[in-house]
């Protein structure tokens, strides 16, 4: 597997818990009053948000991501939904395949 579909991966997986935390988690801790939910949800999206920063690192090596285009998908992955905007451009980077004749 292509560092840059591994980025795109964790990139999906990275964006819904971010969702889950902030749509799922939130509300259950604030409105119901369980704070566990924060609990476990934050800790997961930590984990992928720093597995998230990784690949970004690693798929710099293999794509030319330029620094701007990895400060834009860091600031991307703190706003709600950015995470797939992300994937939509580097959807575009994903090298097309060519049919064998």
């Amino acid at each position: 597997m292509s560092e840059l579909k591994k980025f795109r991966l964790i990139n999906k997986i990275e964006g819904y818990s971010f969702i889950i935390l902030l749509f799922i988690a939130m509300p259950l801790k604030y409105s119901f009053g369980y704070p566990v939910a924060t609990k476990i949800a934050g800790m997961v999206h930590g984990v992928l948000f720093m597995a998230f920063m990784y690949q970004v690192l690693e798929s710099m090596r293999e794509v030319p991501f330029s620094k701007k285009e990895a400060l834009q998908y860091f600031i991307l992955s703190l706003i709600p939904f950015g995470s797939f905007y992300t994937d939509k451009l580097c959807k575009e980077k994903e090298p097309k395949a060519v049919p064998v004749q």
